[in-house]
C-alpha cells in the first residue's frame, strides 16, 4: 500500500493559493472605488498684451519678452503665449529677436520652449549682413543666454545659406553651432554679382 499524505501536500497547498487569490481578487473588486484625483490643465489668469523684462546683477536688460495672449496654468505653474517676440540682450551688440507662433514658460521663467514657425534673427552690422535662421522649435534658456534645438534649421544671411539638423546656441559668444548633417553655399560679400 502507498503512503498519500506526502502526495496531497503539494495539491492541498495549490488549492489554498487559488482560493487565497479568488479572495483577495473578489475583496478588490467589491470594495469601493477611490475618488481619483486628475489635474485640471486650465488658465487661472489671462493676460494682453504682456511684457516681461528680466535684468542682471548690475541691472542691465538681459531680456525682453512680449506676447499679445498670455495664459497662466496653476496646475504646472507655467504660461503658454501666442506670438511671442523674444529680445536677448548681449554686451556691444544688438539684441537676438526670436519669435515663433506659441511658447511655454516654465514656472519660475528659465525655460521657454517656442514651437511653430521659430525665427532667430541677429541684425546686420558694418561687417556683416542680417542672419536669419528657421526651425520648427527652439528651447531657450534666457538666463544663461543659451537656446538649443534637434530638429532642421535653415540659416541665412545675405546670398549665403546653411541648413543642418540640430543647433546649438550661446547668445554670450555669438556663436550657432549645427551638430548634423550640413550642407550650404558660402558667397562672399564682395563677390561681385
Amino acid at each position: 500500500m502507498k503512503y498519500w499524505p506526502s502526495q496531497f501536500l503539494p495539491i492541498a497547498f495549490l488549492i489554498i493559493l487559488a482560493l487565497l487569490s479568488f479572495w483577495l481578487r473578489e475583496l478588490g473588486e467589491n470594495s469601493e472605488p477611490r475618488e481619483v484625483k486628475t489635474a485640471v490643465h486650465l488658465p487661472d489668469a489671462i493676460g494682453e498684451q504682456v511684457v516681461a523684462r528680466r535684468y542682471d546683477e548690475t541691472g542691465k536688460l538681459r531680456y525682453l519678452l512680449t506676447a499679445p495672449h498670455l495664459e497662466h496654468f496653476p496646475d504646472d505653474d507655467s504660461s503658454e503665449l501666442r506670438q511671442p517676440v523674444l529680445l536677448s540682450y548681449r554686451p556691444n551688440a544688438e539684441p537676438l529677436r526670436l519669435s515663433a507662433e506659441h511658447a511655454r514658460i516654465t514656472s519660475k521663467g528659465e525655460t521657454i520652449y517656442l514651437t511653430d514657425k521659430v525665427k532667430l534673427v541677429r541684425p546686420a552690422t558694418n561687417d556683416q549682413a542680417e542672419l536669419v535662421a528657421r526651425m520648427p522649435d527652439l528651447t531657450a534658456l534666457p538666463d544663461s543666454g543659451t537656446a538649443f534645438t534637434l530638429n532642421p534649421v535653415e540659416i541665412t544671411q545675405g546670398k549665403s545659406w546653411v541648413t543642418g539638423v540640430g543647433m546649438q546656441i550661446d547668445n554670450n559668444n555669438s556663436t550657432l553651432t549645427l551638430q548634423s548633417q550640413v550642407r550650404g553655399e558660402y558667397i562672399s560679400p564682395r563677390a561681385k554679382p
